[in-house]
């Protein structure tokens, strides 16, 4: 029996020599600087309820000013929250607007749209950290902004 309880102590201490092990590996978070005129509210009109809920449910995985929670310090998690954001921002960056042909802007306004109608947008997994739930006025809002400012935007 003495046996099980030193096996059980060696494995804690393993595990948590694991744990503090790999804090040291911390991918970097960034926010990258951003040019003012190249952002999509300098870019289009956005009124502000759409720019409020893009700030309180889009813009930590699709800007250039991502709020780092805490627990993005904390590996593996923090491994988990820089790349999504990572990937969030390689789809659609609301601090890059300028970046996107007239087209690309035109696809990423309605697929905005979609994606939140479907509920896909934010994904569930972010839901479940942060107060970014999309209310169906929100939804509204967005899908009935986007078209008008998919035409007002002017093909290249």
């Amino acid at each position: 029996m003495m046996w099980v309880r030193r096996i059980a102590r060696l494995t804690v201490a393993a595990m948590l020599f694991v744990v503090l092990a790999i804090q040291l590996v911390r991918p970097a978070r960034t926010n990258p600087p951003t040019d003012p005129s190249a952002v999509l509210s300098a870019r289009v009109e956005v009124p502000a309820g759409v720019k409020a809920l893009l700030d309180r449910s889009c813009r930590d995985c699709h800007s250039n000013d991502t709020r780092w929670p805490w627990y993005s310090n904390v590996a593996p998690v923090s491994w988990w929250v820089i790349d999504h954001v990572n990937h969030g921002r390689s789809h659609f960056n609301f601090s890059e607007w300028a970046k996107y042909n007239s087209e690309e802007q035109r696809k990423l306004l309605k697929q905005s749209c979609e994606l939140t109608r479907k509920g896909a947008m934010p994904l569930p997994s972010y839901l479940r950290m942060h107060a970014a739930a999309l209310t169906a006025e929100d939804i509204q809002a967005l899908c009935k902004w986007a078209p008008r400012t998919i035409d007002q935007t002017t093909v290249d």
